[in-house]
């Protein structure tokens, strides 16, 4: 695992305002982005899942959006910056389109303990981390510093009836 650099945080706090916004529009809380080699925003998207498609996470549109317009080596020295880490769908999803490095604020472990705290019970799909799901995939994060935000953030989200 790499140092997160204040680079990745500065990625990381524009993670958790989108994951804001998706609450603020009724939706749970998740955001990510899409980094270039060179450093440009590619793409910044949050979860859309109110409207009752449960696949509408913001990983999953970054992955088929970049099989569509990057080649596979911008995919591979690409950056997906995200609140939280992939879920499983979203990880197969990055592994098999290549992208490259993943820098999550916070862990799928951090998020089962908070759901389980808030009653949330299991969803139809085990949480898996990334690592498990796409083998050899480079997973920095979870920042302690960014935590307390994201869980206010499902806190929130969860009395609000998502």
């Amino acid at each position: 695992m790499r140092s997160v650099t204040e680079n990745d945080l500065r990625h990381l706090r524009r993670c958790v305002e989108l994951a804001e916004r998706a609450v603020d529009l009724g939706d749970e809380p998740f955001g990510s982005l899409l980094v270039g080699a060179d450093g440009a925003v590619l793409l910044e998207d949050h979860n859309h899942v109110a409207a009752g498609d449960r696949t509408q996470h913001p990983e999953l549109a970054i992955a088929r959006w970049a099989a569509e317009h990057l080649t596979p080596g911008q995919r591979r020295a690409a950056t997906v910056y995200t609140s939280g880490e992939h879920c499983p769908m979203c990880a197969a999803a990055h592994g098999w389109v290549g992208l490259g490095r993943i820098v999550v604020a916070t862990s799928t472990e951090q998020l089962t303990g908070w759901l389980a705290e808030l009653g949330v019970p299991p969803g139809p799909v085990a949480p898996l981390p990334v690592s498990v799901v796409v083998p050899g995939a480079v997973v920095d994060g979870p920042v302690p510093e960014l935590a307390g935000a994201v869980r206010a953030l499902h806190r929130r989200a969860r009395r609000s009836g998502r």
